[in-house]
Protein backbone atom coordinates (compact mmCIF):
# COMPACT_ATOMS: atom_id res chain seq x y z
CA UNK A 1 0.00 0.00 0.00
CA UNK A 2 1.50 3.28 -1.11
CA UNK A 3 0.81 6.50 0.77
CA UNK A 4 2.51 8.79 -1.77
CA UNK A 5 -0.23 8.45 -4.38
CA UNK A 6 -3.11 10.91 -4.60
CA UNK A 7 -5.37 7.98 -5.51
CA UNK A 8 -6.95 6.27 -2.49
CA UNK A 9 -5.43 2.87 -1.76
CA UNK A 10 -8.58 1.43 -0.28
CA UNK A 11 -12.27 2.24 -0.50
CA UNK A 12 -13.18 5.06 1.82
CA UNK A 13 -9.72 6.64 2.07
CA UNK A 14 -9.37 10.30 1.15
CA UNK A 15 -7.30 11.67 -1.70
CA UNK A 16 -4.46 14.06 -0.94
CA UNK A 17 -5.81 17.56 -0.34
CA UNK A 18 -9.23 16.34 0.81
CA UNK A 19 -8.86 17.38 4.42
CA UNK A 20 -11.48 19.95 5.40
CA UNK A 21 -8.76 22.47 6.29
CA UNK A 22 -6.98 22.09 2.93
CA UNK A 23 -10.25 22.38 1.03
CA UNK A 24 -11.41 25.43 2.95
CA UNK A 25 -8.05 27.18 2.49
CA UNK A 26 -8.30 26.94 -1.31
CA UNK A 27 -11.93 28.04 -1.69
CA UNK A 28 -13.10 31.48 -2.71
CA UNK A 29 -14.33 33.49 0.30
CA UNK A 30 -17.97 33.26 -0.81
CA UNK A 31 -17.79 29.46 -0.93
CA UNK A 32 -16.29 28.95 2.53
CA UNK A 33 -19.61 29.31 4.42
CA UNK A 34 -21.32 27.05 1.89
CA UNK A 35 -18.61 24.43 2.42
CA UNK A 36 -18.79 24.83 6.20
CA UNK A 37 -22.55 24.23 6.22
CA UNK A 38 -22.32 21.23 3.88
CA UNK A 39 -19.47 19.74 5.91
CA UNK A 40 -21.31 20.17 9.23
CA UNK A 41 -24.42 18.60 7.73
CA UNK A 42 -22.40 15.66 6.36
CA UNK A 43 -20.73 15.16 9.77
CA UNK A 44 -24.12 15.06 11.46
CA UNK A 45 -25.40 12.59 8.90
CA UNK A 46 -22.30 10.41 9.34
CA UNK A 47 -22.84 10.39 13.11
CA UNK A 48 -26.48 9.47 12.64
CA UNK A 49 -25.93 6.77 10.00
CA UNK A 50 -22.54 5.46 11.19
CA UNK A 51 -21.41 5.72 7.57
CA UNK A 52 -18.51 7.86 6.35
CA UNK A 53 -18.99 7.26 2.62
CA UNK A 54 -21.31 10.27 2.06
CA UNK A 55 -18.88 12.45 4.04
CA UNK A 56 -15.97 11.25 1.91
CA UNK A 57 -18.02 11.89 -1.25
CA UNK A 58 -18.74 15.44 -0.09
CA UNK A 59 -15.08 16.08 0.68
CA UNK A 60 -14.01 14.72 -2.71
CA UNK A 61 -16.52 16.95 -4.49
CA UNK A 62 -15.33 20.00 -2.60
CA UNK A 63 -11.67 18.97 -3.11
CA UNK A 64 -12.23 19.18 -6.86
CA UNK A 65 -13.84 22.60 -6.46
CA UNK A 66 -10.92 23.74 -4.30
CA UNK A 67 -8.47 22.65 -6.99
CA UNK A 68 -10.42 24.63 -9.59
CA UNK A 69 -10.55 27.67 -7.32
CA UNK A 70 -6.91 27.53 -6.21
CA UNK A 71 -6.14 30.04 -8.98
CA UNK A 72 -9.01 32.50 -8.53
CA UNK A 73 -8.37 34.45 -11.74
CA UNK A 74 -8.22 31.30 -13.86
CA UNK A 75 -11.40 30.09 -12.16
CA UNK A 76 -13.16 33.37 -12.94
CA UNK A 77 -12.13 33.10 -16.60
CA UNK A 78 -13.40 29.52 -16.73
CA UNK A 79 -16.73 30.56 -15.20
CA UNK A 80 -17.09 33.38 -17.72
CA UNK A 81 -16.39 31.01 -20.63
CA UNK A 82 -18.85 28.45 -19.26
CA UNK A 83 -21.54 31.11 -18.78
CA UNK A 84 -21.05 32.37 -22.33
CA UNK A 85 -21.24 28.81 -23.63
CA UNK A 86 -24.41 27.93 -21.74
CA UNK A 87 -26.20 31.21 -22.48
CA UNK A 88 -24.96 31.51 -26.05
CA UNK A 89 -24.19 35.18 -25.38
CA UNK A 90 -21.11 37.14 -24.37
CA UNK A 91 -20.91 37.95 -20.67
CA UNK A 92 -20.68 41.68 -19.85
CA UNK A 93 -17.38 42.54 -18.18
CA UNK A 94 -19.18 44.47 -15.44
CA UNK A 95 -21.59 41.65 -14.58
CA UNK A 96 -21.36 40.59 -10.92
CA UNK A 97 -19.43 37.34 -10.60
CA UNK A 98 -22.27 35.70 -8.65
CA UNK A 99 -24.60 36.31 -11.60
CA UNK A 100 -22.08 34.95 -14.09
CA UNK A 101 -21.49 31.94 -11.87
CA UNK A 102 -25.22 31.21 -11.67
CA UNK A 103 -25.42 31.33 -15.46
CA UNK A 104 -22.56 28.83 -15.64
CA UNK A 105 -24.08 26.58 -13.00
CA UNK A 106 -20.87 26.73 -11.04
Amino acid sequence: MSTSSSVPDRPGSLARGASPAAIRAALLPEDKPVFDAAYESALEQARHDDDLEPLHDLLENWRRQAIAQSDPEAFRRTVRRAAAFFTGQPIPTDEPFAVTRAKAGM
